[in-house]
């Protein structure tokens, strides 16, 4: 349809951008953050700016004689036209005040050259069919991605134009701001983190069994309480069990019973008025049991398009497919999810939580306490996170009676959870404390964070204090 018409392109742009170089050497300052030697149409300006660009890269003169030389050396000189061409380029610049101007419609005209070549890749992957409909549509929004410029390009900027910019964002009261951090709705959590900061990488790990998808989901179904879509790659666990959580969580009922359906009048109602609670929270759930790295940021890119997320949560690591690009080193596939999934957050600027096993070094350590090392084919994922956390309940491995045998005088932790925060990146280390309402599978805040031995946690250190508040009951919340 479109084969007999030229791409897009300004020839007289791009002399004018050459010229306005040839007058005025400073003028490359102005175009060389955003215009490559491939922006241009026509070959002999495209060699013509390769050497003006090697030139200033060498701090060297730039300028009719220095370029005709530099174009000599690498044989282009007759090919360009000889010197009469760089004079022409010359005749046509009445100032170079305008080389930017000149440089960003040429920008503009290879971007729009990108997009139909694009679009030629397309209609190649319609036509080679891929093995799955998904597949084919993955590979096309990969080759637009790809060919979309960053919708913004970081360069210096005065300090005080940063701090104004602080403080504006610090007064206002827009519900999406992404420089405001997202509360988890754990107190002490957040004051340890400052909350959840847009484009982090959270890793929370934890033995099977230890509730780490529990967190996760009650952290999701806080950040979409506050109206910031949240999306939920469920590898493990199906959608329809992810909605008994909730709902057993959000109405506070036995998860095991409302399985059952073994629900009182009372609970019934309380079910209903849950599910109209949460079919107003803007939470998306895919719960494909296979996802390749590329079809996860597909998906998450196409969802943020139609609704901004504040809050990605995969569940879990181990389970995604890095693509067979490490060929079949787990280390090196971990490796490759967990740089793809720091990648995802920073492009997206979401918070992005990834759930992950610990080993089975934490059963044969005295006191099993998890550290960072016990991330399982950790590859780079201690490195590439900004957050790691690590689950750890007393009770799972002491019966009451061998507790009040070793620690009389500590009351027994029974559904103490202790997060340790081992990793961040922007702040202090240390432990919280969070009670454990098995019946719900729902994490809850401790009263002023008293930890499993009486003692108080300080959030924001971690140091241990004098006893403050007992701890809730472990029926709390039952009929």
């Amino acid at each position: 349809m479109y084969t007999d018409r030229l791409p897009p392109h300004s020839i007289d742009a791009e002399e004018a951008v050459l010229g306005s170089l040839l007058i005025d050497s400073d003028a490359i300052l102005k175009v060389a953050p955003f215009l490559k030697p491939d922006d241009f149409y026509r070959d002999r300006n495209r060699y013509c700016y390769e050497a003006c660009i090697s030139l200033a890269n060498r701090n060297e003169a730039l300028n009719q004689v220095t370029v005709a030389h530099e174009l000599d050396l690498k044989g282009r000189l007759d090919e360009l036209g000889g010197p009469a061409y760089l004079s022409h380029l010359v005749s046509i610049i009445p100032t170079p005040l305008h080389a930017e101007h000149y440089g960003r419609i040429v920008a503009k005209c290879a971007g729009l050259r990108r997009l139909i070549q694009a679009a030629g890749e397309i209609v190649g992957i319609g036509y080679e069919g891929a093995p799955t409909l998904d597949e084919a549509f993955t590979k096309a929004e990969d080759v637009l991605f790809a060919v979309r410029p960053p919708r913004t390009r970081h360069d210096f900027r005065p300090l005080r134009q940063l701090l104004d910019e602080w403080l504006e964002e610090r007064d206002t009261t827009e519900a999406f701001s992404k420089s405001v951090p997202l509360a988890t709705g754990y107190e002490s959590l957040d004051m340890l983190l400052g909350g959840l900061h847009a484009s982090d990488l959270f890793i929370l790990a934890g033995r099977p069994g230890f509730g780490k998808s529990a967190l996760s989901l009650n952290i999701g179904r806080y950040v979409a309480g506050a109206q910031r879509p949240v999306a939920l790659f469920s590898l493990e666990m199906g959608a329809d069990q992810l909605t008994v959580r909730l709902l057993a969580s959000e109405a506070r009922v036995d998860s095991h019973r409302l399985r059952l359906g073994l629900l009182t009048e009372k609970e019934e109602r309380r079910i209903l008025d849950a599910v109209g609670a949460l079919s107003e929270l803007p939470i998306w759930i895919d719960d494909s049991p296979l996802l390749t790295i590329a079809e996860m940021r597909s998906k998450a890119r196409r969802l943020h398009q139609e609704h901004p997320l504040g809050l990605i949560v995969v569940d879990y690591l181990q389970l995604v497919d890095a693509g067979g690009r490490s060929h079949g080193d787990r280390v090196g596939e971990m490796s490759e999810v967990s740089k793809a999934l720091k990648a995802l957050a920073r492009e997206l600027e979401v918070v992005l939580i990834g759930v992950s096993q610990l080993s089975r070094a934490v059963e044969g350590r005295p006191g099993h306490r998890p550290q960072l090392s016990d991330l399982r084919e950790s590859g780079s994922i201690e490195q590439d996170a900004d957050v790691v956390g690590m689950l750890f309940m007393e009770d799972r491995y002491w019966t009451q009676e061998e507790w009040d045998s070793h620690f009389p005088a500590k009351p027994y932790p029974r559904n103490i959870a202790e997060l340790i925060v081992a990793k961040h990146r922007h702040g202090p280390t240390g432990a919280v404390h969070l009670y454990f309402n098995r019946e719900y599978t729902t994490f809850e805040n401790l009263p002023d964070q008293e930890t499993a031995g009486g003692e108080a946690v300080n959030s924001a250190t971690g140091e241990i204090g004098q006893p403050r508040l007992p701890m809730p009951d472990a029926t709390a919340g039952n009929e």
